[in-house]
Order: structure tokens, then C-alpha cells, then sequence
């Protein structure tokens, strides 16, 4: 009979001690952070005094004849909420860089991180695309209308998506330093060697439907990144240019990747994969479907009058549909995030 051992002081400390603690960092990377949070903060300084001004009745950066202008309660609502909004970015540079912030719930972090993600994901990538399409079209103006009337001055969207191209970087490479550092156990090692309790048979039906239901604003989005008019009010209609194809492409490509990603995590596809690859996928682009799902869809519902009333059926059951996959593929990887996390605590 083999005497069982007894426990040292080490062994005993070690098992107690919490799974994959946040490591000390150096002068050195606490320095980077500092910068990154810097960085951040200042990005959010344009758009806040822009719309600080717009609130308080400032026109600047709004041309004459604009119909910003025509919705004055609307226009005040709209920019406080967005406000508060880009005033969360300050809020979550601070968390991730302050000792604090360790302590931090994990899903009062995600949850904000995941929309800030989501909000900002379609314009990192969509601006840079809209201006090479500019380039290469000579302009943003459709072909019957070569020459609409403007909302707002040029300038404003160079200083306000330039700034929200900042905030992203900073703000996405500060999260994934703190991820990183506390749950950085969590995305290690290929999706064929995950283990079936991290996936089960609810999140496989939740991909599933989220697949189907993804065909009708899949279908829709690239009829109108192709010219269609199916579904538009007769004012965004008109107002159609290179920029609305682009971002409609660009919403058809976040689909497919969104629920690739579903895929990938809930049925253990493409086996030799990192599963950091699709973890992030769905992470960016399931943000990036639901949160501009939900925003288009409460713009066409609460949205000034006749643009309200001149949202079709078709338009805010895609802005819906849309908001449902997001939010499914979204609850996908929370799950898995969950299961796995609990099965790395419960093993010896």
C-alpha cells in the first residue's frame, strides 16, 4: 500500500491559489499601457467638444439646407446619446489599465467591450474602404444624383471616423493586453483538441438557427451593396453613393464571418485552427452585426417622422433579423467562454 503523501505549505497554496493569476508586469509594459490609455482618451476629445457644440445648438460642421437641422429635439437625443457612448471608451481605457480593474466582473467588462468592439469594428475597417473606393470611383456620388446635398461638411467625417480609428486600435489593443494577462488560458490550444463539454447540443442549435436567419439579411444587404432599392425610403434611396455600397458589402462580409466563426467554435470544424482565430471572429464581427443591427433599427423606428414612417417592413425586419443573429452567435461564445472556464477550474 502506497502511504499518501501530505500536503506541503507549497502544494496546499498552489491548489487554493486562483487558475492563471494576472502576472506582474514591468515598468516596461505598464509604460506602453499608459500610452495606449493616453492615447485613447485624447482620440475621444474631437468627436465629445463636436457634439458638446451640436447639443448646444452650435451649426459647425452642419452646411445650410442640411436636414440635421430640420429635427432639432431629434439631433439633441441622438448626440447625447452618442455621447455617452464614446464616454464609455474613456471609462474602459481607465479599467483596463488601473489595479482595479482587475477585480472587475467579468461580465461588466465584456459586455461594454464587446459593444464598444462592435460599434467600432464596421468603421475601422469601412472608412479606409470607402475612401479607396472614392479613389477609384472619382467621388461618392451616384451616377443620377452626381452631386447631392451634404448633411454635414467633409471635414467632419475625416476628424470624427479618424478619431474612432484611434480609439480602436488603442482601446483593442489594451484589451487584449488585459484578456491576455486573465484569461489568456481561456483561447490556448486548436479547435480539435477541445473537449465535447465545452460545446453541447443548445449552442450547436443556437449556430443553426442564427444560419438560417442569417440568409434573409445576408440576401437583402447584397441586393442593395448591387444597386437595389428593395426596402429604402425614397431619401436614402436618392442619397446612395459609393460609401452606402461599401458599408453594405461590408455588413454581408461581417455576416458570413460571424456565423463561420459559430461554426467553427460550436461543431469543432477546421481542426487544426487556433481557436484564438475564431474565438476573435465571433467576438468582432457577432459586435459588429447586433450592435449595428440594433442601431438602425431603433434610428428607423425612433428616427425623425417621415424618415420613420418611410422605413419599409423589409428594412427593419433586416435591421432585426440582423440584431438576432449577432446577439445568438454572441451567446455562442459566451458559452464557450463559460464551459471553459469552468473546466479548466475543475481540473487536477
Amino acid at each position: 500500500m502506497t502511504p499518501t503523501p501530505t500536503p506541503t505549505p507549497t502544494t496546499t497554496a498552489a491548489r487554493s491559489a486562483p487558475f492563471s493569476p494576472v502576472p506582474a508586469t514591468g515598468p516596461g509594459p505598464a509604460r506602453g499601457r499608459r500610452l495606449l490609455r493616453a492615447v485613447a482618451v485624447v482620440a475621444c476629445l474631437p468627436y465629445l467638444v463636436l457634439k458638446a457644440a451640436w447639443i448646444g445648438g452650435s451649426h459647425v460642421g452642419i452646411p445650410r439646407g442640411s436636414t440635421l437641422l430640420d429635427h432639432r429635439v431629434t439631433m439633441v437625443v441622438a448626440n447625447g446619446v452618442s455621447v455617452l457612448l464614446d464616454s464609455c471608451v474613456v471609462v474602459l481605457a481607465l479599467v483596463l489599465t488601473r489595479p482595479r480593474g482587475r477585480r472587475v466582473p467579468a461580465w461588466s467588462l465584456a459586455f461594454p467591450v464587446w459593444v464598444a468592439t462592435g460599434l467600432l469594428a464596421p468603421i475601422m475597417a469601412g472608412f479606409p474602404l470607402q475612401l479607396l473606393a472614392r479613389a477609384f470611383t472619382g467621388g461618392g456620388a451616384t451616377a443620377s444624383d452626381p452631386r447631392p446635398d451634404p448633411f454635414l461638411h467633409e471635414w467632419v467625417f475625416g476628424v470624427v471616423y479618424g478619431g474612432f480609428i484611434v480609439q480602436g486600435l488603442a482601446l483593442g489593443a489594451l484589451f487584449v493586453l488585459y484578456a491576455r494577462d486573465r484569461w489568456g488560458h481561456l483561447w490556448r490550444g486548436r479547435t480539435g483538441d477541445l473537449p465535447s463539454a465545452v460545446s453541447g447540443r443548445i449552442p450547436r442549435a443556437a449556430v443553426a438557427v442564427a444560419a438560417v436567419l442569417a440568409l434573409f439579411p445576408f440576401a437583402v444587404r447584397l441586393l442593395w451593396a448591387c444597386g437595389a432599392t428593395a426596402g429604402l425610403d425614397a431619401d436614402r434611396a436618392a442619397d446612395r453613393t459609393s460609401d452606402f455600397h461599401v458599408i453594405e458589402g461590408l455588413y454581408v462580409v461581417l455576416l458570413v464571418l460571424a456565423v463561420t466563426a459559430g461554426v467553427l467554435l460550436a461543431f469543432r470544424r477546421a481542426r487544426a485552427l487556433p481557436v484564438a482565430v475564431p474565438l476573435a471572429t465571433a467576438w468582432v464581427c457577432s459586435g459588429a452585426v447586433a450592435c449595428w443591427g440594433g442601431w438602425m433599427l431603433l434610428a428607423s423606428l425612433l428616427g425623425p417622422g417621415e424618415r420613420a414612417e418611410g422605413s419599409s417592413r423589409l428594412s427593419i425586419l433586416t435591421y432585426a433579423a440582423q440584431m438576432t443573429v449577432g446577439l445568438l452567435l454572441a451567446a455562442v461564445g459566451a458559452h464557450f467562454l463559460t464551459r471553459r472556464s469552468a473546466a479548466a477550474r475543475t481540473r487536477p
